[in-house]
């Protein structure tokens, strides 16, 4: 696989190496590699290794069978749990407090080792992990306190593919057939669903978030879109054009922005966020949008749709697509 390139690290948090996390390495030994030599290389006495080269270009060897896995991002512990894998640690999805919803069942109990500002260092040591996977992370400050504790790789690139960071997993995890296999499964199922679409894999598809804060819509260059592509779907407006953040926010006065043929808008928090989503259905505005004229507008869940997605998302989003446009 092509070396990636990093994606920017704004709004990364950069923890300090405290005498608490100095006291945890002393006493996990084996859990903190040397500050010297290969990123991750660990103790030389260690089970046999494999190197692979992360999003970042960098070269890390792994354990050919990692047993203890930390997931610093949602598309990792999403990877992870299609390959089979249970991570020891994980991070919390965006505006969750720890797994995002559509895998929580999944991730019970999983220990959260941090946010998605970034990871909180001494709990990720005491999760003794013998590989780290670290999502999007690309300041460097932090992936050296993480290079200490245990071979750390960088599963996301700057095009935030999740198919390139399921096959990155695959093979730091030694599930690369597998990873494999997810892909060859969901190119399958992706095409059964366009051909059951007809004429319907041609429509303008907006998706659109809602919270205390408002609308956002996403543009390119992010999960759904990506998805959305493979079924052929037109995409309306500015969500046709990249955007410089992870969502765009729209004001009251441009909610028309978010119209399309068919509309999926939902929310981070279905508990919380439940009754602003009504009172969005009550505002006129919304009202004249095409697609709830026609009846073509879906509630979905937000944190598989308008996070950072990843193999699970992607397969469960065909099935809410069929569910709600195959007739």
């Amino acid at each position: 696989m092509a070396p990636y390139s990093s994606p920017s690290s704004r709004g990364i948090a950069r923890p300090v190496v405290s005498a608490t996390l100095l006291t945890l390495c002393a006493l996990t030994l084996g859990a903190c590699g040397s500050s010297g030599g290969e990123a991750g290389s660990g103790d030389a006495g260690a089970a046999v290794t494999t190197q692979v080269t992360d999003a970042t270009g960098t070269k890390v060897k792994v354990p050919a069978d990692p047993k203890r896995v930390v997931a610093l991002s949602e598309m990792d512990l999403d990877a992870s749990l299609a390959l089979g894998v249970e991570p020891v640690g994980l991070t919390a999805g965006r505006g969750q407090k720890g797994a995002p919803q559509y895998l929580a069942d999944q991730a019970k109990g999983i220990p959260v080792v941090g946010a998605v500002t970034g990871p909180d260092i001494e709990k990720v040591v005491q999760a003794k992990p013998d590989v780290i996977l670290a999502g999007q992370l690309a300041d460097e400050q932090v992936l050296a306190q993480l290079r200490k504790i245990a071979p750390t790789v960088v599963t996301i690139d700057g095009t935030k593919d999740w198919r390139k960071a399921l096959q990155l997993t695959g093979t730091t995890l030694g599930k690369a057939n597998e990873a494999e296999k997810f892909l060859t499964d969901y190119g399958t199922k992706a095409a059964a669903l366009k051909k059951d679409l007809g004429a319907r894999a041609g429509a303008s598809v907006s998706v659109a978030r809602y919270s205390a804060k408002g609308t956002a819509v996403m543009q390119q260059g992010v999960f759904i879109s990506d998805v959305l592509k493979d079924l052929g779907f037109k995409r309306p407006g500015i969500q046709n054009e990249k955007g410089e953040g992870h969502s765009t926010p729209l004001s009251d006065e441009n909610i028309g922005e978010i119209d399309g043929d068919w509309l999926f808008i939902g929310s981070l928090d279905a508990g919380t966020d439940a009754a602003l989503l009504d009172q969005l259905a009550e505002k006129p505005a919304y009202q004249q949008l095409g697609a709830v004229r026609e009846k073509h507008a879906t509630v979905i869940d937000g944190t598989k749709w308008t996070s950072l997605g990843g193999a699970q998302a992607a397969v469960s989003v065909l099935d809410d697509i069929r569910k709600a446009m195959v007739k």
